[in-house]
């Protein structure tokens, strides 16, 4: 069997938008070993999506080459449809007519697993998952949660090698969130053959869950490394949460030498500023800035490094 779960040669992918070529993807060298949990972390627009319809064969690459356990994107597809799966944060996948368990025996029956087999997989992923109970409800009546641990019991009970989550705990409570990610840790240590390639906003989410992590902005790999590796990069600098009110204007941020980078979410008429600096000093710089604006801090405390703050570093701006 082929060592790597997952290899990307100088692959891109460009797409044609009002008359102009958008590089979605630009010459990505990539590779996941088998057993691993790989993280895949970026802002919307920054190609993790198109990535996955690649790996996933969804979408043709413009140039370069991908595989999935050594079989070519392009010219082997159908060997590799029967090994993957895909689970997606916020799917309404299913029919809503049908029980949760007649959505999941069909979804079997396209994969070939015999009735019996089907049941008893679904049967334990159900108490699993601790919603057996929801058996023979109809699918149009699950909440958000009950409907992402279905979901979650479609992408894996047909035992593939490599499962690909794409943002697989958006907007879920902290409890299913939790349980989802028990369950994902659970279940590729079982098999060392397993691989999950993760996509994520969530940055506590990638530190917990992934071995290695692949940071891309604006189709490019721009940083590889074990999250503690990441860490290291910002390791002396110095990262500080502010609360501000009134909402007050932050453009001269950028005029302040030492910030690395920084990220500010406008709520209920106060600002919420997160910011990289090299040291100390800048943060006086920034507290007489807020002064000069009007502004009054609500509450300021320095954090240990976090990967959000390695993105930071990198780009300059936040996920969102």
């Amino acid at each position: 069997m082929h060592a790597d779960a997952i290899k990307c040669v100088n692959l891109s992918r460009d797409f044609r938008s009002k008359g102009k070529t958008v590089h979605a993807l630009k010459n990505v060298n990539l590779t996941v070993k088998k057993g691993e949990l790989f993280g895949l972390l970026g802002p919307n627009g920054a190609g993790k999506t198109t990535l996955i319809k690649i790996l996933t064969t969804l979408l043709l690459p413009t140039s370069g080459r991908a595989y999935v356990y050594g079989y070519d994107v392009e010219k082997e597809f159908r060997k590799i449809r029967p090994i993957i799966n895909m689970v997606a944060g916020g799917e309404t996948s299913g029919y809503g007519l049908l029980t949760v368990f007649e959505n999941l025996w069909m979804f079997s029956q396209f994969y070939g697993i015999p009735n019996k087999t089907a049941t008893e997989r679904i049967n334990s992923m159900l108490a699993r998952l601790r919603i057996q109970e929801l058996a023979k409800r109809k699918v149009r009546a699950l909440s958000t949660g009950e409907r992402q641990k279905v979901n979650i019991i479609r992408g894996f009970m047909t035992e593939p090698l490599i499962v690909f989550l794409d943002e697989p705990t958006l907007g879920l409570d902290v409890e299913t969130a939790r349980m989802i990610r028990k369950f994902v840790k659970e279940w590729i240590a079982e098999n060392k053959e397993r691989t999950v390639l993760l996509t994520t906003h969530y940055m506590m989410e990638a530190d917990e869950l992934c071995d290695r992590i692949a940071i891309i902005d604006r189709g490019k790999i721009i940083a590889l490394d074990s999250p503690a590796e990441l860490k290291k990069l910002v390791k002396s600098d110095v990262s500080i949460n502010l609360e501000i009110k009134p909402a007050i204007k932050l453009d001269w941020l950028s005029r302040i030498d030492g910030i690395v980078g920084h990220t500010a979410a406008h709520q209920d008429g106060k600002v919420k500023l997160r910011l990289v600096a090299k040291d100390d000093a800048v943060v006086g710089e920034v507290v007489s800035g807020i002064y000069k604006e009007n502004g009054k801090i609500v509450s300021l405390h320095k954090d240990e490094p976090t990967l959000e703050d390695v993105f930071l570093k990198l780009t300059g701006r936040g996920l969102e």
